[in-house]
């Protein structure tokens, strides 16, 4: 940290950073990682003079959007069951039986939200973590360097609650109670506009909850586990390795925060009336499932399964465009 300390005092606003050596091909364990570098939420290893801007780096942006894009359309018909399980506490079948009786017309009903939302935040996520980060060590030269991006994690989880109105209309499309009263995205949005705009973030404070939280965790165990590949490791290798990673991490903390995103989604099924507080929501809830912390979780191991593949598409994909945007932006550099 010496080194880095003494060139973050020499950086000005007005340094130009040097195309930078990346880690998303070769996963260069921290150990081995050159003097005065530090690893971005792209696994990319940022030189000395990337260190010196404050600017977005589109490319972790970009990274992020477009691994979500590939999740939704993948994942988005096994999220609407688990969605029916939450919200009803009901089991697998009778979740399926309601999706056959709407038909297969109506089962991406409810996906421009989500798809809005996640390609938003998981941007932000990426893109603010690689962005706090480089701002965090650059001025908190005292800092040590997981404190930084732990700080760095925190920020981009509670930058992403400002999407909380996508979440909202999402869980109203997909609850079967609002089929008749709302047809699309847009007269979700149009409709809460009568309420106010503290309709629209309803159900904050567990968002709040888990987002930051489960992005520090997320990105400090990321780059432990992407230390365990081996440097020469094929590009196969290491799109497996990046997928197993992801799905371990994202399954493990969706079964954490599962309890938490019950919270949220009965808070946000309400259109209307009175403002509940997150706590006496989860006495409701506990009450309505006859006092047995078990069946808050209704629904989990489908769930599990869903971040199994949903983390393990988000992550590799994220690992591949990353990588890829990075080499065309090297090449037209050159």
């Amino acid at each position: 940290m010496g080194n880095d300390t003494a060139h973050r005092s020499e950086c000005t606003q007005d340094s130009h950073p040097r195309a930078p050596f990346t880690n998303s091909s070769l996963h260069l364990p921290v150990s081995l990682a050159p003097p005065n570098t530090f690893i971005t939420a792209g696994s990319q290893l940022l030189t000395e003079d990337v260190t010196c801007t404050d600017k977005p780096d589109w490319v972790e942006f970009t990274g992020g959007a477009g691994a979500a894009f590939i999740n939704i359309i993948v994942t988005f018909p096994v999220n609407k069951i688990i969605f029916r399980q939450q919200l009803h506490s009901i089991r697998v079948h009778k979740a399926l039986s309601q999706l056959k009786k709407e038909g297969a017309r109506h089962l991406y009903r409810g996906v421009l939200p989500p798809l809005l939302q996640r390609m938003s935040g998981l941007s932000l996520m990426f893109g603010l973590y690689d962005q706090y980060s480089r701002i965090l060590i650059r001025h908190c030269s005292d800092c040590p360097l997981i404190v930084a991006k732990v700080s760095a994690a925190l920020l981009s989880g509670t930058t992403e609650a400002i999407l909380v109105p996508f979440e909202r209309v999402q869980t109203l499309l997909q609850d079967h109670r609002h089929m008749k009263n709302f047809d699309n995205t847009f007269q979700v949005f149009h409709r809460l506009r009568h309420y106010g705009l503290r309709e629209y973030y309803r159900g904050l404070t567990p968002i709040l909850l888990r987002n930051g939280p489960s992005n520090a965790i997320f990105f400090t165990m990321r780059e432990k586990l992407q230390t365990f590949t081996p440097k020469d490791a094929s590009r196969v290798q290491k799109i497996s390795s990046d997928f197993v990673n992801g799905a371990i991490l994202g399954a493990s903390l969706s079964t954490i925060w599962f309890p938490v995103n019950v919270i949220k989604t009965k808070m946000q099924s309400q259109v209307g009336g009175e403002f509940v507080s997150a706590w006496r929501t989860l006495h409701i809830v506990y009450n309505e499932r006859g006092r047995r912390w078990r069946a808050m979780f209704r629904g989990v191991h489908l769930n599990f399964s869903r971040a199994l593949i949903s983390w393990g598409i988000i992550n590799a994909s994220y690992g591949i465009l990353t990588s890829t945007l990075h080499e065309l932006r090297g090449s037209v550099t050159d």
